[in-house]
C-alpha cells in the first residue's frame, strides 16, 4: 500500500483559501441557490472544506462532496474480482447527469498520485477505464456541452509532490508543488478575482482575432512535425471564461493559458511528434509520433508507453481522430516554470496541444442549438475519450490557412505572431 499521509504545514493557508474562493467565484461563478457537486481525493479535504465555506457564503443550496481514496483504489486492483473491471457505478454517473440537468454546478479537484496504477495490471486498468468512460457518458455530455457551469482545480498531495520534486524531502516537495499550483492558478497575489478578469480579457482578445480570421486550417511546422489540421465547419474559438447553457460564465480550467477550438475530424494530414511526455493512468507516454491520413491516425509510435498509447487509440472509432486543437505560447507561466507536472490540467498549459477523442460542442457557432448529428456533419468528433497531449515548443511555427489558400502567420518560434 502507498503512503497516503500528507502534511498541510507547508501549504500557505491564505493562498489555499484564495484558491477556494477563486474556484467558487471565478471557476464556477456559483449563483445563489445553486447546488454544487464536488469530487476530490480524500487527501484534499483541507481544500474541500474551504470550498464549502466559500460556496455557502456565495449562497449555495446544497454542497455534496464525493471523495476518492488511493488505498481503496489499489485494493480493488489487488483483490477485486476479475469480471468487476468490466463494470462501473452506472447509477452514480446517471445521478450526476440528472444533477447537471437540474442546474447543479460541477467542481473537480485533482491531486491523486499520477503514477498510482503504474504497478498494476495494465489490462485491468484499461478495462476499468473503458467501463468508467462508458458509464460516465451521460454526465460527460452535460460537461463537454457546457449544460452547466463547471471547474477543475488542483491540490498538492504528498505522492504527487514527490513525483514532481523527487530530490526534495516530502515536506519541502509539498510546499514547492503548492507554490507552483498557486502561481499557475494566479492566486499567489492579492485580489485574485481581478487578476483573473485581466487574464480572461487577454484570452478573449486572442479568440476574437482568431474568430475574425475564419481560418480553414492550421499548418504546423517544426522538428519532426509537418501537420495540417483542418478546422470544423462553423468552428468557434474559445478561451478563458465561457458562458454555459444555464447562462453562467465559468472558467472551466484553473489554470488556463490556452485558446482552443474544434478541428475537422476528417481533415487532418501529415505527421507530428510530442514536445512533452503525456502522463496517462500511471504510464508516462514519451516521444509520441503519429501520422494522420484523412483525419485518422494510421501510424503511432512512442519511445515509452507505446502499448498503452495503442490501447487508447483502439478505444473506439473516434479515439484515432482529433476533438480539440489548442494554442499556447511557449512563454506561458507554466512553460517558463520548467516543471513537468505529470497532470494534464497543468502540462497542457505549457504548450500548444491537440486532443484525441471527443470534441466540445461549445466550439461551434450557435453550438448550443446544434444536434449531435449536425455537429458530426460539420466535422466534430465523437468518442469515449478526450486526451490532450503537447506538440508545441519554442521551435514551432503555425500558419492559418484562409479559404482562398493564402496563409497568415499565427505562431513564430512558439510565440504569437501578432
Amino acid at each position: 500500500m502507498t503512503d497516503q499521509r500528507n502534511s498541510a504545514t507547508s501549504i500557505d493557508p491564505v493562498k489555499l483559501d484564495r484558491l477556494a474562493e477563486v474556484a467558487v467565484k471565478v471557476g464556477l461563478g456559483l449563483r445563489p441557490g445553486q447546488d454544487l457537486l464536488l469530487t476530490a481525493p480524500a487527501i484534499a479535504l483541507p481544500l474541500v472544506r474551504r470550498i464549502a465555506v466559500h460556496a455557502y457564503k456565495a449562497g449555495a443550496g446544497i454542497v455534496t462532496p464525493i471523495l476518492s481514496d488511493e488505498e481503496m483504489t489499489l485494493a480493488r486492483y489487488r483483490y477485486g474480482q476479475d469480471n468487476s473491471f468490466d463494470r462501473a457505478a452506472n447509477w452514480l454517473y446517471e445521478g450526476m447527469a440528472k444533477a447537471f440537468s437540474d442546474n447543479t454546478a460541477r467542481l473537480a479537484i485533482v491531486g491523486d498520485n499520477p503514477m498510482l496504477l503504474s504497478g498494476e495490471d495494465a489490462s485491468k486498468v484499461a478495462r476499468a477505464s473503458k467501463a468508467n468512460s462508458i458509464a460516465y457518458q451521460p454526465a460527460l455530455e452535460k460537461i463537454v456541452n457546457f449544460d452547466t457551469n463547471w471547474n477543475i482545480i488542483a491540490y498538492p498531495s504528498a505522492a504527487w509532490a514527490k513525483l514532481v520534486f523527487p530530490d526534495d524531502p516530502e515536506e519541502v516537495a509539498i510546499g514547492k508543488l503548492a507554490d507552483a499550483i498557486f502561481a499557475a492558478s494566479r492566486v499567489d497575489r492579492e485580489d485574485a478575482p481581478a487578476n483573473w478578469a485581466s487574464h480572461n480579457a487577454v484570452l478573449r482578445e486572442r479568440t476574437n482575432w482568431l474568430n475574425g480570421q475564419r481560418f480553414r486550417a492550421l499548418q504546423y511546422s517544426g522538428p519532426g512535425t509537418d501537420l495540417t489540421i483542418g478546422l470544423a465547419d462553423g468552428h468557434e474559438w474559445e478561451g478563458g471564461a465561457s458562458l454555459s447553457k444555464n447562462g453562467i460564465s465559468c472558467n472551466a480550467n484553473i489554470p488556463t493559458e490556452e485558446v482552443f477550438t474544434t478541428p475537422h475530424c476528417r481533415r487532418v494530414y501529415g505527421h507530428v511528434v510530442s514536445s512533452k511526455p503525456l502522463s496517462y493512468q500511471g504510464t508516462l507516454i514519451d516521444n509520441i509520433a503519429v501520422r494522420f491520413e484523412d483525419g485518422k491516425i494510421v501510424d503511432a509510435k512512442a519511445s515509452r508507453g507505446a502499448e498503452v498509447l495503442n490501447k487508447v487509440l483502439d478505444t473506439d472509432e473516434g479515439a484515432r481522430r482529433l476533438g480539440e486543437v489548442a494554442l499556447v505560447p511557449h512563454s506561458s507561466p507554466i512553460s517558463q516554470s520548467g516543471l513537468l507536472f505529470y497532470n494534464t490540467l497543468f502540462d497542457e498549459n505549457a504548450a500548444s496541444h491537440i486532443a484525441l477523442g471527443q470534441c466540445y460542442s461549445k466550439c461551434f457557432v450557435n453550438g448550443a442549438q446544434l444536434t449531435p448529428q449536425q455537429i458530426a456533419a460539420q466535422g466534430g468528433n465523437q468518442s469515449l475519450i478526450h486526451i490532450d497531449w503537447m506538440i508545441g515548443s519554442a521551435e514551432t511555427d503555425i500558419d492559418g490557412i484562409l479559404a482562398d489558400g493564402s496563409k497568415v502567420p499565427v505562431f513564430r518560434k512558439g510565440e504569437w505572431a501578432k
